[in-house]
Formats: structure tokens, C-alpha cells, sequence
């Protein structure tokens, strides 16, 4: 941020809210193009098995990340 530039509290929310939603897009979109490689090709599973994995972590973090805010938010 620059000199100037304040966030207020609901704005970073906000901000962290749609920078969760877009990760969970990509994702899911990732998740599912990998999906798709696997299913033409199972040979791959060995090498493309832990790329799935983290991006199910990610989407696990976004969830919890979105739980964390929303109780956050019903606390105000």
C-alpha cells in the first residue's frame, strides 16, 4: 500500500474474502484439468497424485480461511 492509501477493516475483509474465492478458482479449475489428464491417462497418477493432493490443501486452507472470516464477522 502506499502512503496515504488506508484499508479500513470491512475493506481488507473484503479483499481477503475475494483473494480466497479467486484461489478456490484456481484451484478448482486446476484440480479438474488434472482430473481430466488422469482419466486419458492413468500412468501418470504417480506423478500427477501430489500435485492434486496440494491443490486440495488449498482448497481446504481457502475453507478454512472463509470460516475463520465469517465467524470473525459475526462477532461485529
Amino acid at each position: 500500500m502506499g502512503k496515504g492509501k488506508r484499508i479500513n477493516s470491512e475493506q481488507f475483509v473484503e479483499e481477503a474474502i475475494d483473494n480466497v474465492r479467486n484461489d478456490r478458482a484456481i484451484a478448482s479449475t486446476l484440480l479438474v484439468e488434472l482430473l481430466k489428464i488422469l482419466k486419458q491417462d492413468e500412468t501418470k497418477h504417480q506423478h500427477s497424485g501430489p500435485v492434486a493432493a496440494k491443490y486440495l490443501e488449498t482448497l481446504q486452507r481457502s475453507n478454512e480461511q472463509l470460516v475463520k472470516l465469517a465467524s470473525l464477522i459475526s462477532k461485529k
